[in-house]
């Protein structure tokens, strides 16, 4: 099991890929779980879950840890396959739950009842291209893979 989570490249693809998805997932969940970028905090976005999007508890819960911790720990390098998988769980399923309907493009100017899910294409990309190089150069799955 170790091999398979914490297997990796010393290459810059993984590296690039992880610091790039972590950066662009870690003010999302930042927002969610804190309150910074303009979000809400914990409290209001479990709220916003459960009566606006209709998830259980514990999905509004996953979703939050995922997208703050998961991004932690793509910047740290650590587990990365495993924040990938999961973020392309949560991609899957904001297409499905929200943003589907919405059509393809984002809504850049406001004509259209909210954003499309190509965002979330180009996270499930990145992550699949993740899942396959691993963390890359200068990740702690890279530490701890090494054998001593």
């Amino acid at each position: 099991m170790k091999e398979l989570l914490f297997n990796t490249q010393n290459d810059w693809t993984g590296f690039i890929l992880r610091i790039t998805v972590g950066a662009i997932m870690f003010p999302h969940g930042a927002q969610k779980l804190l309150g910074l970028f303009g979000g809400y905090g914990y409290n209001a976005t479990m709220n916003f879950f459960a009566e606006t999007l209709k998830l259980p508890a514990l999905i509004s819960f996953l979703v939050i840890v995922i997208e703050f911790f998961g991004a932690v720990g793509l910047i740290a390098g650590f587990a990365s396959k495993l924040w990938a998988l999961l973020l392309i769980c949560i991609m899957t399923g904001a297409i499905v739950t929200t943003n589907y309907k919405n059509g393809f493009f984002m809504n850049w100017f406001q004509n259209q009842a909210g954003e499309g899910y190509e965002y979330h294409l180009l996270v499930i990309g990145m992550c699949l291209a993740l899942l396959l190089t691993g963390s890359g150069a200068f990740s702690l799955d890279g530490l701890i893979k090494t054998p001593r």
